[in-house]
């Protein structure tokens, strides 16, 4: 599963990198994202193959739920099901994204109790993390829109920590998983292959959403005591 990351990078930089278009304005490192916040997420707008980088909220919220008081929020999507359970499907089809993340975070069961680790990739790069994508609209006409990480079965390198993982998606297929060219997008949603990812435990204080700041990200014994 994934159920926290961190996106610290400038969003001028990001719509360089992913090719999009740019989003105006400033704004503060992310080094804690939490379901139920908005984080950047990249994807092409509706009737346009712009690339476009956007705040969605995490937690999806399908376009067809009548009540989002009372809705299920779903922050992963599983790999194996997303393109059949009826509150994915619509939205694997047809509105695909990319999470941008430093890295992401996840927890080890032991005797002391739950150690989390951040992941990121090998080379320095930024993750692109598999999502999906959701626009409610509202009475009103107001838009919530939303978004899922979808998750696969762990690697070498993640199964010690956890059985699941995020769909982390290479920059030659952005292009099919996005929706710009053709291609099986249901082929992408596999393990990152060996060697792509590397992994360190970090403090507990990553386990309060309301902290924040780099020093989440720094090494720590594998206790995870700061």
């Amino acid at each position: 599963m994934c159920g926290r990351f961190a996106n610290a990078q400038p969003r001028a930089w990001l719509a360089r990198l992913f090719g999009a278009v740019p989003l105006e304005g400033t704004d503060a490192p992310r080094w804690n994202i939490a379901p139920g916040m908005e984080a950047l997420v990249l994807r092409c707008k509706p009737g346009s193959l712009e690339r476009h980088l956007d705040y969605l909220r995490w937690g999806l919220l399908p376009h067809f739920i009548a009540d989002p008081a009372r809705a299920r929020r779903p922050i992963n999507a599983r790999a194996e099901t997303v393109a059949t359970t009826p509150m994915f499907r619509d939205a694997f089809a047809h509105r695909r994204c990319l999470v941008p993340a430093d890295a992401f975070y996840e927890w080890r069961r032991g005797p002391a109790g739950k150690t989390p680790y951040a992941v990121a990739r090998a080379d320095g790069q930024p993750l692109a993390l598999g999502g999906i994508w959701e626009g409610w609209r509202g009475a009103d006409d107001t838009v919530e829109r939303s978004f899922a990480i979808l998750t696969t079965g762990a690697n070498v390198t993640m199964a010690p920590i956890h059985d699941r993982m995020p769909v982390v998606v290479e920059a030659a297929d952005w292009p099919v998983w996005l929706g710009e060219a053709p291609g099986d997008a249901a082929a992408l949603l596999h393990p990152a292959a060996e060697g792509v990812l590397r992994v360190w435990p970090v403090s507990r204080a990553v386990n309060n959403p309301r902290n924040e700041g780099a020093e989440l990200l720094a090494a720590v014994g594998v206790e995870g005591k700061s």
